[in-house]
């Protein structure tokens, strides 16, 4: 599952530390306790047109998973072991901002949809369009199926990569795909740190086993 993981997202990282990596999410959840599960979530306003976030500054309403998840007792189980991941992530790599997202079909189209998440308020959804993908990375990441490692955003973006400001205070981020059990692109993680060359070997492992185990869990 790491080889074909790896193959699938185009990455280059050592496969002995990532299987030491999901040793270890494996025990957390043998001895972790289910956290709460956020139904709602304070979100940020957007700029005009909605093609970015107004950073400092929320939307009265928080946005609300349920009118796009149904409510019971089997999603509530696992958007809890979502938060559970996401809750390991923390642990393990001290990032400072962390979310899941999911393929959805919304409305206005397929969209990625944020279902648990550690850090600051955020865009809960990203449309899936060749549009917005050319000022998005995690978009970008969910239409090629391949993952994106930043380590230093200002010089990605003096180099016109696709980007997607939220937090100024970002200056590294990964975005890696999730892939059904038919190697279809199922949704993303996305990982942000304050620091710069933050994502090493070790680190990246503990975000690919949270990647091999979270598709289990989406809804």
């Amino acid at each position: 599952m790491i080889d074909s993981y790896l193959q699938h997202a185009q990455l280059d990282v050592d496969a002995n530390l990532i299987a030491a990596a999901v040793d270890k999410l494996d025990h957390y959840f043998l001895h972790s306790v289910l956290p709460d599960v956020r139904w709602q979530y304070l979100i940020p306003e957007l700029g005009e047109g909605g093609a970015c976030s107004l950073f400092g500054h929320l939307q009265a309403e928080p946005f609300k998973l349920s009118d796009h998840l149904n409510q019971d007792q089997q999603t509530e189980l696992k958007l809890a072991n979502l938060q559970r991941i996401v809750d390991f992530v923390r642990e393990y790599t001290g990032v400072d901002w962390f979310g899941i997202y999911q393929t959805t079909d919304t409305a206005q189209g397929p969209q990625l949809l944020k279902l648990a998440y550690y850090g600051a308020p955020s865009r809960p959804l990203f449309p899936l369009t060749a549009a917005f993908a050319t000022g998005s990375n995690n978009v970008q990441v969910a239409l090629s199926k391949t993952g994106r490692i930043i380590n230093n955003v200002q010089q990605y973006l003096a180099q016109g990569g696709e980007y997607y400001t939220c937090d100024p205070k970002v200056k590294s981020e990964v975005c890696l795909p999730l892939f059904d059990q038919h190697n279809a692109c199922v949704g993303i993680i996305d990982a942000e740190a304050f620091n710069s060359d933050f994502f090493n070997q070790t680190t990246l492992s503990v975000l690919i086993a949270a990647c091999i185990k979270i598709p289990q869990y989406l809804v």
